[in-house]
């Protein structure tokens, strides 16, 4: 098993959820309030949603909801609402039916929120048509159907590779008195593009053109990064230089992806001249740019220079985030370099910045990898004290490791952790245990008698 190129994949879809984060806007643009000269408005206090908090499970959230309705407890919007967000999360979709029935039936005024968060519980699940036969049915629950509602399902279809459906939605959305803005055509852009269908993406952008509609900053950068990540430089940067001519200012992320294009074909100081070309024309370069440039750093194994460009961001008083952190983190376990890593995570955290899941993650596999089990199991107590939970394979290669060094104590922790969190050793790992249970060695019963508690995972 190759660790690292699994942490190379974590590492880059934190930087590709960085970039792309621009693709799930939904609403439209609004201009923004100060409500500095305002008072805060103090939400009154709703006993049920109050209790309804300190519930976990569903099914003793509905038992709560009846009883207070047997109380003569009227329920009212924001108890409803908080009710089936608690359910849609523990995917509990029959009881929601359930209680969106009761608000019908009570004929309570709805906000097309509710709406929008169950499309995309729908969507996580792939239940698209539940999602497309609730969107016909807003306006039964007192509630208008806005162009924020019709962006969420058209998003929910093209993520589910509907993208024809979403196509014919898109075409009736003048029927249904909806006025469009760039946001349903960057959508359905982004579906094209993820399909590889350049010339319908193409279209949908013409469209956008002929209909007056004016082309937003994630129009552009939804083609330029395509043709980036396709090894068309020139075309993207004829796009970046037409969006500029138009009054269109390009921003962190447009220069992101021009960023990591240009690395892709190894002209790291071109993309590093970027980095100051942006600032120069007013831009102010953010952490994913600096990340783009570690992270062809680290690939190439160039990792003093990768410190380097850390140093260099704080000197310039960039504060690095967790994404930063973790792609040195991840070049120097690569390199084998683990005790540095570690020092980073200090560093990070007397910085200010709290490790992620990954950071501990990819230090665990980094002494793992490099056999230091004991030093290991410090940072893998820490990531649970943390309540981030490693991957099992990892519980595995620390057991076969403390097994062979003798820690007693570390693999009942490992187990009984393992138990807490519902999850077995594996087949490799049962068989080096019962084996070390056979030959007697010291405290062997002991390691029998965690194995006992949970062994029924």
């Amino acid at each position: 098993m190759n660790i690292f190129k699994h942490k190379t994949i974590e590492i880059r879809q934190f930087i590709n959820l960085t970039l792309y984060q621009h693709y799930k806007t939904l609403n439209s643009t609004k201009p923004r309030i100060n409500n500095q000269n305002y008072p805060r408005r103090q939400r009154s206090h709703i006993p049920f949603v109050a209790n309804l908090k300190e519930i976990e499970d569903p099914d003793k959230a509905l038992s709560l909801f009846q009883e207070y309705h047997q109380t003569g407890y009227k329920h009212d919007y924001p108890s409803y609402s908080a009710l089936i967000y608690k359910l849609a999360r523990s995917r509990r979709f029959e009881a929601v039916d359930t209680v969106l029935a009761y608000l019908q039936d009570n004929n309570v005024r709805c906000k097309d929120t509710l709406f929008i968060a169950l499309f995309q519980h729908y969507g996580k699940l792939h239940l698209v048509d539940k999602a497309v036969e609730l969107f016909n049915r807003i306006k039964g629950f007192n509630c208008a159907r806005t162009l924020q509602s019709f962006n969420a399902l058209l998003n929910v279809l093209v993520d589910n590779d509907r993208l024809f459906d979403a196509k014919d939605l898109f075409d009736r959305s003048s029927k249904m008195g909806f006025r469009l803005n760039a946001v349903p055509f960057n959508i359905l852009i982004k579906g094209w593009l993820e399909k590889g269908e350049w010339n319908e993406a193409c279209k949908v952008f013409d469209e956008m053109l002929e209909r007056k509609v004016e082309p937003s900053v994630v129009s552009y950068n939804s083609l330029i990064g395509y043709l980036c990540r396709n090894g068309e430089l020139d075309k993207a940067k004829d796009l970046f230089k037409d969006m500029t001519k138009k009054g269109k200012r390009a921003n962190a992320v447009t220069h992101a992806l021009l960023m990591e294009g240009v690395c892709s074909v190894g002209e790291y100081k071109e993309a590093k001249k970027m980095l100051f070309d942006m600032e120069y024309n007013g831009c102010k370069p953010k952490n994913l740019n600096f990340g783009v440039l570690m992270n062809d750093l680290g690939k190439r194994g160039e990792i003093e220079e990768a410190k380097a460009l850390l140093l260099e961001m704080k000197k310039r008083r960039f504060k690095p985030d967790v994404v930063i952190y973790n792609i040195l983190i991840n070049y120097l376990c690569r390199e084998g370099k683990v005790a540095e890593a570690y020092k980073i995570l200090f560093e990070m955290q007397i910085g200010g910045c709290e490790a992620n899941a990954v950071t501990y993650r990819t230090l665990v596999d980094g002494f793992c990898h490099i056999g230091d089990f004991e030093g290991g199991l410090k940072v893998l107590n820490a990531m649970l004290v943390s309540r981030h939970f490693p991957r099992v394979e990892t519980f595995n290669c620390f057991i076969a490791g403390l097994l062979r060094s003798g820690n007693i104590d570390g693999i009942c922790f490992l187990l009984e952790e393992m138990g807490k969190r519902q999850v077995g050793p594996d087949y490799d790992s049962w068989e080096a245990l019962v084996k070390y249970y056979c030959s007697g060695h010291e405290g062997s019963e002991l390691v029998n008698e965690v194995l006992i508690s949970v062994k029924q995972y």
